[in-house]
């Protein structure tokens, strides 16, 4: 490993060359108070020191220890440390050593809009960077910091709510005035995310401030629109929620600004059990700007951007039937609405060292390609599917198609053509499911 320094139009930034790719970790895209919408960074001052990771949002993890019994924590966190803020504005960049209008795939991660982060052991770019492509993350805010939605902060901003979904877009739209910077090409952006993070890139496909600047959309576990899964509940019908929260430190902005995060996040989860389905409080909500359809109007109308999208879901994934169902159903419909050809995959694997399956999230160690970071006891037949993975994707970003050579034929699904590409304990191919 060796440090590296670049000149960029924001200044000098200081990044490492490490396994024939150069990284950029912990670069600040934007600032913002709480509950204020976020401005990109236009300038570094001095050398920026982008040789870290930044901080994460505030979430509960910032304060309660994880048990080691939790699965996700033994999954994907375990002996890691992370530092939480919430000023979180940074993303990370794994780009190969002097490209020139590299593709990028621009990563949001999920934690159903209320944990974490984009430097966990699955979120390492390095092999899409050995493959010829940047890949990017970005941290966002979450919880009450990311979520929270008054008629207070509507009236001094002009809206309010989905401040998260606003900080991926400010990274996004940081990507695209700078990545040529460091050799990318800002036309040729594909969004990728899972959970929350798939969820995320549906609202912007779906969106008429964002749909036009998108061009092709990777999204697992999440992608798609389900009455039972996807719905966004009007901002107002948040209000009740987060006064209730609020209104236990005062009735001012300027005194709820000052709430202790730790007691801002424990109140909101004490409020929650006097609700049901709490989560659509604290989740992305129809803002009448970045979110302006209902799940009705967005299947009724062809309003989504008209580009080529990868789907998928995995077999023992949450709420399967529902999760597999909207992101097949949502390939579909670009074929019957006649546009551009979409595909869509079905993550079998049984993973190696338990009896848990193919649960969610699993895919993540295979469709990011770091399995050399996992605890399991992966096989040849495992790197063999990450491979796989990483080909198809990059094949994707690269030019909107995921076939190539050396590939199994990835066919668009239709109305017509049902099959999907499966990836199981024995094989990679187009499979009814």
């Amino acid at each position: 490993m060796k440090q590296i320094t670049i000149t960029t139009s924001l200044g000098t930034i200081k990044g490492i060359e490490e396994n024939n790719i150069e990284k950029f970790l912990g670069v600040r895209y934007a600032t913002a108070g709480r509950w204020e919408y976020p401005t990109i960074v236009e300038t570094f001052e001095g050398t920026y020191d982008a040789t870290d990771f930044g901080a994460s949002s505030m979430q509960k993890r910032s304060f309660y220890k994880e048990q080691d019994d939790s699965f996700y924590y033994n999954e994907f966190r375990k002996g890691e440390q992370y530092s939480y803020s919430e000023d979180c504005f940074f993303l990370n960049i794994w780009k190969p050593i002097n490209c020139d209008n590299a593709p990028i795939i621009f990563y949001i991660h999920g934690g159903a809009f209320q944990g974490g982060c984009g430097n966990e052991k699955h979120f390492d770019g390095t092999k899409y960077a050995q493959n010829g492509v940047i890949f990017i993350t970005c941290n966002y805010r979450l919880g009450p910091f990311g979520f929270c939605s008054l008629p207070e902060l509507k009236e001094e901003s002009g809206h309010t709510g989905n401040y998260g979904l606003y900080d991926q877009l400010a990274a996004f739209h940081w990507v695209k005035k700078y990545i040529k910077d460091f050799g990318g090409n800002p036309e040729n952006i594909t969004l990728m995310g899972q959970s929350a993070g798939a969820m995320s890139i549906q609202q912007f496909c779906n969106s008429p401030m964002v749909r036009d600047e998108i061009k092709k959309a990777i999204m697992t576990s999440g992608g798609g629109i389900s009455q039972q899964f996807t719905n966004c509940i009007p901002v107002e019908e948040a209000y009740p929620f987060w006064r209730e929260v609020l209104s236990r430190f005062g009735n001012t902005l300027e005194e709820w600004r000052k709430i202790d995060p730790k007691v801002l996040l424990d109140t909101m989860f004490e409020v929650a059990q006097n609700y049901e389905y709490a989560i659509q409080y604290f989740s992305p909500v129809i803002d009448n700007q970045l979110i302006a359809y209902t799940l009705d109007e967005a299947k009724e109308k062809q309003i989504q951007a008209p580009i080529t999208y990868i789907m998928g879901a995995t077999k023992d994934d949450m709420a399967v039937e529902v999760i597999y169902k909207m992101a097949k159903e949502w390939t579909i419909r670009q074929s019957c609405q006649g546009l551009k050809p979409s595909y869509c995959f079905y993550f079998g694997r049984n993973l190696p060292g338990d009896e848990k399956g193919a649960w969610h999230s699993s895919e993540l160690w295979y469709t990011i390609g770091t399995l050399g970071n996992c605890w399991r006891p992966m096989t040849d037949w495992d790197y063999k599917l990450s491979d796989t993975f990483i080909s198809y994707f990059t094949n994707y970003a690269k030019t909107g198609n995921p076939n190539g050579e050396g590939l199994p034929q990835w066919l668009p699904t239709t109305e017509t053509q049902q099959k999907v590409m499966v990836f199981d304990d024995n094989n990679i191919d187009m499979k009814e499911v």
